[in-house]
C-alpha cells in the first residue's frame, strides 16, 4: 500500500524494516484499519494505542478510504 501523502505516516529506513508507521511510533497503519474492520471505534483504538490521538486514527481511516486501501 502506498501511504505517501498521508501526513501522519512516515517511512524511515531501519525503522520497522522501512515499512510505513504512524509518525513517532512503530505502529503500522494497517493495524488501525484492521481495528476498523472489527468494528472498533476510534476511541477504542486509542485506548489500546494511547500514543495515537483519535484525530490521527481518523486521518488514517479517511486516507485509506479516499485511496481505497485495505489491509
Amino acid at each position: 500500500m502506498d501511504w505517501t501523502g498521508c501526513d501522519v505516516i512516515e517511512q524511515v529506513a531501519g525503522k520497522v524494516g522501512g515499512r510505513p508507521v504512524v509518525n513517532g511510533t512503530r505502529i503500522e497503519p494497517e493495524v488501525i484499519l484492521i481495528d476498523e474492520e472489527y468494528g472498533r471505534t476510534p476511541e477504542q483504538t486509542h485506548a489500546d494505542f494511547p500514543t495515537l490521538t483519535v484525530e490521527m486514527i481518523l486521518k488514517i481511516r479517511a486516507f485509506a478510504q479516499q485511496h481505497q486501501l485495505t489491509p
